[in-house]
C-alpha cells in the first residue's frame, strides 16, 4: 500500500518566516503523497486587535464570534494558505490551497458545549475522501486551511490537530498514512526545560504514567490523545517533532513516535 504522509505545522512555525521557509523546504522533499495541514498563528490576533476586535481565550481556545470568524477566514483561509502554497510552488512542488470548505472537503457542526459558547467553532463530522484521492491521484500535495462549513452555508473555525487527524483516518484504509505533529520542540520532552530529553517512543502505558506523573500536560495531552485516537482508526504511525526536521521525523531517526 502507498505511504500518505498527513503533515500539521503549529502556528509558531507559520509566525516565523525563517522557520516556515526551512519547514517547506524539508515538506517539499518528501516522496510521495503529502498533505500539510497549517495552524492560524498570531496573525488573525494581531488583526483583531488593529480591528478593535476583542479576542478571547478559554483553556487555549479561541472563542469565536461573528467578527472574528471573518478574520479567521481572511487569515488562515487566505493569506498563511496562499503564502505556503506560493513557497511550495517557488520550490517545484504542485501545491493546492484549500480549506474544508472547498470541494466540500470537510463538514463540520457548531460545537455544542454544556457550559461554553464557543462562537463559530466547528467539531467535524465528514471528510470527502474521494474528492481528496482525486486530487492526489494527479500527484497535487494538498495545504489544507482550519476553517470548515455546516453543509447549510455556516463557515466554522476548526482545530487544525483535529483536521489533520480526521483526513488521517479518513484515509487509512486507502494509504499507509503517516500523521505527523510538527512544531517547535524535538518532540515530547521528559523534562520541558531541556531540548534534548525527548521521549523516542511512547505507548498507552508510558502516556498514563507520564500524565500521572505530571512530566506531560496542557498542551501536549491533547496532541497525544488525537494520536491514540488516530491508532486506534487505522493510521499506521504518529510522530511528533520539529517542524523543520521533517524528513527526520519521516525516517524516525528524530522526534517521539507513538505507538499502541
Amino acid at each position: 500500500m502507498e505511504s500518505l504522509y498527513v503533515i500539521k505545522i503549529g502556528g509558531n512555525i507559520v509566525d516565523n518566516p525563517v522557520l516556515l521557509t526551512t519547514c517547506l523546504q524539508a515538506f517539499a522533499k518528501v516522496k510521495g503523497q503529502a498533505i500539510l495541514v497549517h495552524g492560524g498563528g498570531k496573525m488573525a490576533t494581531s488583526m483583531a486587535e488593529s480591528l478593535g476586535v476583542e479576542q478571547n481565550i478559554i483553556e487555549g481556545r479561541r472563542i469565536t464570534d461573528e467578527a472574528t470568524l471573518k478574520i479567521v477566514t481572511m487569515v488562515y483561509a487566505g493569506y498563511i494558505n496562499k503564502n505556503i502554497v506560493a513557497q511550495l510552488q517557488s520550490l517545484g512542488v504542485n501545491a493546492m490551497g484549500l480549506s474544508g470548505v472547498d470541494g466540500n472537503l470537510i463538514q463540520a457542526h457548531k460545537r455544542n458545549h454544556a457550559s461554553i459558547d464557543y462562537g463559530f467553532v466547528g467539531d467535524i463530522d465528514a471528510v470527502n475522501t474521494d474528492l481528496v484521492l482525486q486530487l492526489l491521484s494527479t500527484n497535487t500535495k494538498l495545504v489544507v486551511a482550519p476553517i470548515t462549513h455546516d453543509g447549510k452555508g455556516q463557515l466554522l473555525n476548526t482545530n487544525a490537530d483535529t483536521i489533520a487527524q480526521s483526513l488521517a483516518t479518513a484515509l487509512a484504509s486507502k494509504y499507509n498514512v503517516h500523521l505527523m505533529y510538527g512544531f517547535e520542540k524535538e518532540g515530547v520532552l521528559k523534562d520541558i526545560n531541556e531540548p534534548s530529553s525527548v521521549i523516542a517512543h511512547i505507548d498507552r502505558p508510558l502516556y498514563i504514567s507520564l500524565k500521572n506523573q505530571k512530566l506531560i500536560f496542557e498542551g501536549m495531552i491533547p496532541k497525544i490523545d488525537n494520536a491514540f485516537e488516530a491508532l486506534d482508526k487505522g493510521v499506521a504511525s504518529v510522530i511528533i517533532g520539529k517542524a523543520e526536521k521533517m524528513n527526520e521525523l519521516i525516517n524516525g531517526t528524530s522526534g517521539t513516535t507513538i505507538t499502541k
